[in-house]
């Protein structure tokens, strides 16, 4: 059940990397007007809250002075806040799937630069705006700073379960061995069985063989001795009777 479940959650985790895009999308369709509007006034309170925190005493116009000078760095600060967020939606969907170190670098980074070059593009098309190369390479490098990110968040709080996976692993090998070892001494043990049966019939069947040698050499010699020599010692088997020496002459003649 907790199998099916997961099976099911699991590509959830794509969703944030989506919502991610959605919302650059949108940032990126506004208008260059609108943009400037929208980083002006970023800057604009961050000035305002400085000022408030510390206490200088800054005016309203050298409030907008100072927020019209850190305008450019906010716009590219937001680019790179962006796509720093975007890595981390889109790394830690992949880092869940079981996808680990450069492998990881390298699918989150490509999809994260290849958006990053489709809005630029798509930015060629809104009205006021245009694309560049710089922003493509500011977006990258927030991208891989979230990535490496991501890495170090995961391996800092999965250290744990990783350790004890470690040691569930590691015990897991020496029960293996402690297996085979148990199924090495049994195979040994029947081929010692095994071994000492085939020598146990080995020497019935040597002295059964020799038994029966002996006692058949036995009774070759004891007929040896009682056979008859010669037809005189049975009457009723008499020698056959050589014909005269002149009878053989005069038959050859």
């Amino acid at each position: 059940m907790r199998k099916i479940i997961l099976f099911f959650l699991k590509p959830l985790s794509f969703l944030p990397a989506l919502c991610m895009m959605y919302a650059i999308y949108s940032f990126s369709a506004q208008t260059g007007e609108v943009s400037g509007n929208l980083s002006f006034t970023v800057s604009y309170k961050i000035v305002e809250i400085g000022n408030d925190t510390f206490g200088v005493g800054l005016d309203e116009e050298q409030i907008s002075y100072f927020a019209t000078r850190i305008e450019y760095p906010v716009r590219k600060l937001a680019h790179m806040t962006e796509y720093f967020c975007l890595a981390v939606a889109v790394s830690f969907p992949f880092y869940v799937y079981g996808l680990r170190g450069f492998p990881l670098m390298l699918v989150a980074g490509l999809i994260c630069v290849a958006f990053a070059a489709g809005d630029e593009y798509h930015q060629s098309f809104v009205a006021g705006r245009g694309p560049s190369k710089k922003d493509v390479m500011i977006d990258s490098i927030g991208a891989f700073g979230g990535i490496i990110t991501v890495r170090i968040i995961c391996w800092t709080f999965l250290a744990p379960f990783r350790v004890a996976k470690r040691i569930e692993e590691r015990a897991r090998r020496k029960e293996m061995a402690r297996r085979r070892a148990e199924e090495r001494e049994m195979a040994r043990r029947r081929a010692m069985a095994r071994r000492r049966a085939r020598e146990r019939d080995y020497d019935y069947d040597y002295e059964y063989k020799t038994e029966n040698s002996g006692r058949k050499r036995a009774i070759r010699q004891t007929t040896r001795r009682t056979a008859p020599q010669s037809g005189r010692e049975y009457p009723e088997h008499p020698a056959p009777r050589r014909r005269p020496e002149h009878s053989r002459r005069n038959a050859r003649g």
